[in-house]
């Protein structure tokens, strides 16, 4: 049987030159990383496969998506609880440990709830006629239900940073494929009418704490390529700028003939409030898990969670990684990891499906069943799930774009011949609109880009 789990031994990943040695502290224990890992990289790396326990009934959580989209990660890091592991990187210094287990989250006791509610929980299944065993029972429940520690040191106000106002030509959302390149398409056909370059600023916003997107997971050289174009080309990159709500009611002091309407981001340097003449939601898609049994344990990654700690990371996936589903991620990961002497198991989810996880609290090996009814096991180091991203169309959908649901694509923004929503200059691309593979979502982004271009030429022209 194969070593559990199968991140320790490093590859040296695209961007290791930069790389810097930091050691970190995980319950006590000293481990060392990079400092171009992330919290969850960095932990799966040393070898813990269990990050915390899930809220209700105790289960193990690992990392499943990298992204920031499924909360299976969230840990107490330097004294804040509820942090997610993998949009935090690591630095000097920096303490995290597993939160939700009694007494620890290798052996947590309230893990028991799984056990005696194996048909779900009703917290008004407790209730009883006395009072004071009813007051227990609550505390009992609150215990299962995970409310966890308050911050060690909660911020106050004159702590927390203060917020700017900006305006800028073109604010596109999401550094991804489709968004770099729509950033380099606007970049490279400034107006003639523009004074300097400088006349068309172009904001490129990215919540994740390494921008990129899609290109980390699947293809890390194209995409330091881009952005360093992008740059080049004088488009401003915000990493860690998490673009949380747009009020359409709200005025800011920067706001253009004093129209209302902005986006509010929070970065590291405080709250930003930011207006623009043309937006471009390129906000990409929530990878998704398939349905099978413990689909939720520890060692069950989505596919670009795979890619990143493959690529960016620069983790093995072990020897015998087993790839469910079909799409352009799960074959380029595939490839990869046949050049590099791994043994994968690829099925299409379709003709061979997974109808259990196995192993406690890692993934050992997965039950599957063919098309005809037949059942066979397949032992692994690791499940890959590659099932085609839900479109992250919510930011969108609040400043007025239309969505429509598509089968196997999800709620995907809705769009006109070159790009732009049923609201004047706002534009969408890449998976927002809908499942593509990166070749075709930088060809989007492309179209886009020039799309957006040509309407601030139009209008400064007038």
């Amino acid at each position: 049987m194969p070593s559990f789990p199968p991140f320790g031994a490093r590859r040296e990943p695209t961007r290791s030159a930069d790389a810097l040695p930091v050691s970190f502290h995980h319950e006590g224990q000293q481990f060392s990383a990079r400092d171009t890992d992330t919290v969850a990289a960095a932990l799966l790396a040393a070898g813990v496969q269990v990050f915390g326990r899930s809220i209700k009934f105790h289960r193990p959580r690992s990392a499943f998506c990298l992204t920031g989209d499924c909360g299976s990660c969230l840990m107490r890091i330097d004294g804040q609880p509820n942090v997610r592991a993998c949009q935090t990187k690591v630095a000097e210094g920096l303490r995290c440990e597993r939160q939700n287990a009694w007494p620890s989250a290798s052996l947590d006791v309230l893990a028991a709830a799984d056990c005696f509610f194996p048909q779900g929980m009703d917290h008004h299944h407790l209730m009883t006629a006395l009072r004071p065993l009813n007051q227990l029972m609550q505390r009992v429940v609150q215990e299962l239900g995970g409310l966890g520690r308050l911050p060690d040191a909660a911020p106050t106000m004159d702590s927390l940073p203060l917020g700017q106002a900006r305006h800028v030509s073109v604010a596109v959302i999401g550094a991804g494929p489709a968004g770099v390149t729509a950033a380099c398409a606007v970049a490279a056909r400034r107006s003639p009418m523009a004074k300097s370059p400088r006349d068309r600023s172009i904001l490129l916003l990215d919540a994740a704490p390494v921008p990129g997107g899609r290109y980390l997971s699947q293809a890390p050289e194209r995409g330091a390529h881009a952005l360093f174009t992008a740059q080049s080309l004088g488009v401003e990159l915000s990493p860690q700028s998490s673009v949380f709500a747009y009020y359409p009611e709200d005025i800011s002091p920067c706001a253009r003939n004093g129209q209302p309407g902005l986006l509010a981001v929070s970065t590291p340097q405080g709250l930003l409030t930011l207006t623009a003449d043309r937006y471009v939601y390129a906000t990409g898609g929530h990878p998704q898990n398939a349905l099978f049994g413990n689909n939720d344990r520890p060692g069950v990654l989505s596919v670009r969670a795979a890619g990143l700690l493959f690529f960016h990371h620069g983790l093995h996936l072990g020897e015998r990684p087993l790839i469910v589903g079909d799409t352009d991620e799960a074959r380029a990961l595939v490839a990869a990891l046949v050049s590099m002497g791994a043994k994968p198991r690829h099925i299409d989810g379709v003709s061979e499906c997974v109808l259990e996880a196995l192993g406690s609290p890692w993934v050992r090996a997965a039950r599957v069943t063919t098309r005809s009814g037949v059942e066979k096991t397949i032992p692994c180091d690791v499940l890959i799930v590659a099932e085609p991203p839900a479109p992250a169309f919510e930011l969108a959908r609040l400043h007025g774009a239309a969505i429509a649901f598509a089968e196997h694509a999800g709620f995907a923004v809705q769009t006109n011949s070159v790009g732009e929503t049923q609201v004047a200059g706002v534009f969408a691309c890449g998976d927002v609109c809908g499942p593509l593979t990166l070749d075709e979502a930088q060809r989007q982004g492309h179209a886009v880009g020039e799309a957006v271009a040509a309407s601030l030429d139009q209008e400064e022209l007038r």
